[in-house]
């Protein structure tokens, strides 16, 4: 692995890699950029790839800018009141969904995950990130069908997607739409 400090992109990881077959470029979360290329490149090939990408570059890390100008800041304090309120309504209302729509889950854990809203493991185990407590109602319950339409389907197929739009009125995609405009907050003091 080696750095290059690029006039015009800026700091460059650059990592040669036995199993690449392709050069790729990734831009970081703090819009550095990182190059990975196969053995049979050289460096200089990679960056001069990076160079022709310059303005996929500039549009990615002026959407991450953005993101973080859009992902509120909450502090400590306000994780532990939306831990409480979580407790007091995800496994209520999971166990409400689950029922009325003929699900069956076998654990729910509520994390304070800042990746994801929710998710399904392979044995239909759900958790839900207590950051939903931020969202519309309907959001809510929107995030915890998806996850129990997992527990059919442990996948984004498309009948995973014709059951979950079927539970929602044929409102998926809206939902969706809605869902991305939201962010999981950072966590201040």
């Amino acid at each position: 692995m080696s750095s290059v400090n690029h006039p015009t992109l800026g700091h460059i990881e650059c990592v040669r890699l036995v199993r690449a077959r392709s050069i790729r470029l990734t831009v970081r979360s703090d819009g550095t950029l990182r190059l990975s290329y196969p053995l049979f490149s050289s460096r200089t090939r990679a960056i001069a790839f990076a160079e022709s990408r310059i303005e996929w570059i500039e549009r990615t890390r002026q959407r991450i800018a953005e993101r973080k100008e859009n992902t509120p800041t909450i502090t400590r304090n306000d994780v532990e009141r939306l831990r409480r309120e979580a407790r007091a309504y995800i496994p209520a209302t999971l166990q409400r969904l689950a029922t009325e729509h003929g699900f069956r889950y076998s654990s729910l854990r509520i994390s304070s995950a800042h990746t994801r809203w929710g998710s399904c493991s392979g044995r239909n185990g759900i958790s839900v990130s207590l950051f939903v407590m931020l969202l519309p109602e309907h959001l809510r319950e929107f995030i915890m069908l998806h996850e129990l339409c997992h527990t059919r389907h442990h996948n984004h197929s498309a009948a995973f997607h014709t059951l979950l739009n079927s539970l929602v009125g044929g409102n998926e995609k809206v939902l969706n739409a809605e869902l991305r405009k939201y962010r999981i907050p950072r966590i201040g003091e």
